[in-house]
């Protein structure tokens, strides 16, 4: 009987065709075969539309090498594409469109904006968001700033740190203090600033109806470095959702963000939790109240935009252990957990949608042999 057959779709980086994720595709390739199931990569740029086949990207874990080989299409599609600027990204549009027919494990999510309305619906989910405002003027985060002492800006589709900042309202009238980084991550340089020039600097961000401005939650620890916590929640081999795990991340020295490709450091989520409150039993309704958040979560974007198998959710808390909900990643990463020296978590990570996978082509082959014994049925009637 022969192996169903998972194609993990992607995007290249650039010209020369590099991946993003190699070493997590040849990790998923691997522990695919050890659970009997074919895996191979591919991009939209790789699909021959005339012939219905694609010339895929094949990985060999003994002789731990790449190779090519045309494949017909798989029986499921594991959508790992983040957002890109270009034509490639165009292409993987025109792909979603025109074989969104094909058995997918989970569909694409909106941008942050339109997610932070959809959550802001629910009672539940609204105590957990920080206040959001859609900049679009540049009066829309001086208001947030009267009211808020520290303001975030971000892109609404940007992911990794990119093109974010921080304003700080300073207890000197009228001066604020700017932090962030540039769309290439890197650390731009500090300044105090007039409130009468803030402006003209925002102008050159070119924010309008691409940012957002987030609320502030103090998370800064004693040597002032920012942390935040990441928790992933996933669809196990019974297509129910659970937690796979939580992290911390510290970021890097004068980085307003926690990211790892900004140079910040995992830790395990006790470790950290535990250095930023003392209260062991606050703790621990910390992370209850984090796992509840992330599973009714899940669920809820999975009712409004169809199938998902995993999800990222960033996390602020707060010293008295309030939990807000930062952002919702539908590509998540998954090294941080390796980085904390959680090795059990990241295996977890890679293996859980694939026996998902396995689930959800069990499911359909159930539902086509009913069908077919019910339309015997009506044939022998």
């Amino acid at each position: 009987m022969p192996r169903p057959v998972l194609g993990i779709l992607t995007l290249y980086l650039n010209e020369q065709k590099q991946l993003e994720e190699r070493n997590v595709y040849q990790n998923m390739i691997t522990e695919g075969n050890k659970l009997g199931l074919d895996i191979f990569v591919f991009t939209p740029m790789d699909v021959n539309a005339s012939k219905k086949n694609i010339n895929a990207m094949e990985y060999d874990p003994t002789q731990r090498k790449w190779s090519r080989r045309v494949r017909d299409f798989p029986n499921m599609i594991f959508d790992r594409c983040r957002i890109q600027k270009g034509y490639r990204f165009k292409q993987l549009l025109t792909f979603r469109k025109n074989y969104g027919h094909h058995l997918f494990l989970n569909r694409p999510l909106r941008n942050k904006w339109i997610i932070h309305e959809v959550l802001s619906k629910k009672e539940n989910f609204r105590i957990h968001l920080p206040e959001t405002k859609l900049v679009t003027r540049i009066s829309d985060v001086e208001h947030m700033l009267k009211k808020r002492s520290v303001v975030y800006l971000k892109p609404i589709n940007g992911t990794g740190g990119r093109g974010i900042l921080r304003i700080e309202r300073l207890k000197n009238p009228n001066h604020y203090y700017i932090q962030g980084r540039n769309q290439q991550r890197k650390i731009i340089t500090p300044q105090k600033i007039h409130a009468a020039r803030l402006g003209s600097i925002l102008q050159t961000w070119d924010m309008k109806d691409s940012y957002i401005a987030q609320e502030g939650i103090p998370v800064q620890l004693p040597n002032g470095r920012v942390h935040d916590y990441r928790m992933l929640v996933q669809k196990n081999r019974e297509g129910q959702w659970e937690l796979t795990g939580m992290v911390g991340r510290v970021g890097a020295s004068r980085s307003i963000t926690s990211n790892l490709h900004g140079g910040g450091q995992a830790i395990t989520m006790d470790t950290l939790l535990t250095q930023w409150i003392k209260d062991r039993e606050i703790q621990e309704q910390v992370k209850k109240k984090s796992e509840i958040l992330g599973l009714e979560t899940a669920k809820y974007l999975e009712q409004t935009y169809g199938a998902l198998c995993e999800l990222a959710l960033d996390l602020a808390i707060n010293k008295k252990g309030d939990v807000f909900l930062l952002e919702v990643n539908p590509k998540p990463a998954r090294e941080v957990f390796a980085r904390s020296g959680q090795k059990d978590i990241y295996r977890q990570s890679i293996i859980k949608p694939l026996e998902y996978a396995l689930w959800l082509y069990r499911q359909k082959e159930v539902l086509i042999k009913a069908e077919v014994s019910e339309v015997h049925e009506e044939e022998l009637s």
